[in-house]
């Protein structure tokens, strides 16, 4: 990390360039703007991954962090989809484990697109059994997972998301729980408007710092019911 670039905050030239790509996504603009691309998008993303890796280091030692790893690419993949942009007007980047993905492990992500910044933490596309044992594990220690995400997630005004089931899945847990029980996926997300302040400074850095910290309870735990099933 010595001599790393630190996040010093996304510009204002950052969401114009995403808004002009959005309104020009074709290949011979974005050649035009790869410079106001690299400057304004890629290098404050780069630095922003360089910054909080020491924090993710002491959350969880097997992240991948190099930046090429933890960032997505511009470029859509678009050969199994009816839109044929070539790339993405947005960009983000993700903490897991070396040789996981999203679709099979907990993790941590932040994205940044025209509107907004979100960020957050938790299983996006688990298999049924690891919900099963997320749910058995909130059932046998209701107390302690209450305290936990009262202070850690709902306190810090992060959401609670996932797609849920038509039909309840049956439990004797108060209402408190059930936003977490009934879901085939879940995942904790907080979203800031592209208006607010602190995306242009490092005050979103020393945010997602603190609030990752935060959630590394939560992570730990979604990450032992993952290694039992």
């Amino acid at each position: 990390m010595r001599g790393a670039l630190l996040f010093s905050g996304f510009t204002r030239e950052t969401i114009q360039f995403l808004n002009d790509l959005k309104e020009n996504n074709f290949r011979q603009w974005f050649e035009d703007h790869r410079e106001l691309y690299e400057v304004e998008l890629l290098q404050p993303f780069r630095a922003l991954v360089n910054t909080l890796s020491p924090a993710m280091y002491n959350i969880d030692s097997l992240f991948e962090f190099r930046p090429h790893k933890v960032l997505s690419r511009i470029y859509r993949d678009v050969r199994f989809s009816k839109n044929k942009d070539p790339y993405n007007t947005c960009l983000w980047m993700s903490f897991q484990r070396v040789g996981t993905s999203w679709e099979n492990f907990p993790g941590y992500f932040m994205e940044l697109n025209t509107g907004h910044c979100m960020f957050g933490m938790g299983l996006f596309a688990p298999k049924r059994k690891v919900m099963d044992a997320f749910r058995d594990r909130i059932e046998t220690e209701p107390d302690t997972f209450q305290e936990m995400v009262q202070k850690n997630v709902i306190d810090r005004g992060y959401s609670i998301e996932g797609e849920t089931y038509k039909r309840s899945i049956p439990n004797t847990l108060p209402n408190f729980f059930q936003p977490w029980m009934n879901r085939k996926a879940v995942y904790v997300m907080k979203t800031l408007p592209v208006s607010d302040e602190r995306i242009y400074s490092d005050m979103l850095a020393h945010l997602i710092i603190d609030d990752f910290t935060q959630l590394a309870d939560l992570y730990h735990l979604m990450v032992e019911v993952r290694e039992e099933n």
